[in-house]
């Protein structure tokens, strides 16, 4: 039977309680998850430090869009990085692209740098690189522990012959973690065909507002009504977690 990782994706504390109760190995916190995630709030940090044990990996991106940052945007990464690392988080989640679609290997470096002694992952932007290949050997070459990708395709699925491909020629040097589309019925078939080690992934249930006085003519503008949310379901991870691969 084969071990992987589980991170999971998602946007508060009350989920990443969630997910920790259900046997996640660690939790990627974010903010604004429509947009692909941005860096959350320093308070949502620090409480989640404060309550979980697991690995907490925290998104440094300012804002949503591509990944090609200004000198400003630049400085805000560096300060949201030294912040959280004394806040006592296990790891950040960065990526930086040239114009050209190459990695910004100077940036990306000062950040790893700047990081340490936590864990970095190079995010999706490695799926908007111009060669994968290219990219690849360049994070490696800059010293990140990890790569989240979707194999440069919407969702894993789609990309997962790029995605073995990647985890072959990455071998022990470079921790490739597939991400974006995989679900509890398909995840066990994934690992199979790619051998991926590590997983990333959302599992969301709805629950209703303890709102009274609903009003129905004002919309705030979210995906969801005013009246319902999502948040991690734990349940989902024990199931995941109990596949034989």
């Amino acid at each position: 039977m084969k071990k992987f990782k589980l991170e999971i994706c998602l946007d508060s504390v009350e989920s990443a309680i969630e997910s920790e109760k259900g046997g996640a190995d660690r939790v990627e916190l974010c903010d604004n998850l429509i947009e692909g995630g941005t860096t959350p709030s320093y308070g949502s940090i620090k409480v989640s430090r404060e309550k979980i044990s697991i690995g907490l990996q925290v998104i440094i991106r300012p804002r949503g869009g591509d990944f090609c940052y200004s000198d400003i945007e630049f400085e805000v990464m560096k300060q949201d990085i030294i912040q959280y690392r004394e806040l006592g988080v296990d790891g950040v989640v960065i990526g930086i692209l040239k114009t050209d679609g190459t990695i910004d290997i100077e940036r990306t470096k000062e950040l790893i740098e700047l990081a340490r002694p936590m864990n970095v992952t190079f995010h999706r932007a490695f799926d908007m690189t111009v060669d994968p290949f290219v990219a690849l050997e360049d994070i490696i070459k800059i010293g990140a522990d990890r790569i989240l990708t979707s194999g440069q395709q919407k969702s894993a699925i789609d990309g997962s012959s790029l995605i073995a491909e990647l985890i072959q020629k990455a071998g022990n040097r470079i921790i490739i973690m597939p991400g974006a589309g995989l679900r509890e019925n398909n995840v066990t078939e994934f690992i199979r065909e790619t051998n991926a080690s590590e997983i990333h992934l959302a599992v969301h249930r709805k629950i209703d507002s303890r709102m009274t006085f609903r009003p129905d003519h004002i919309h705030m503008g979210g995906e969801m009504s005013e009246f319902e949310s999502k948040i991690t379901d734990a349940e989902a991870i024990k199931r995941i977690k109990s596949l034989e691969i």
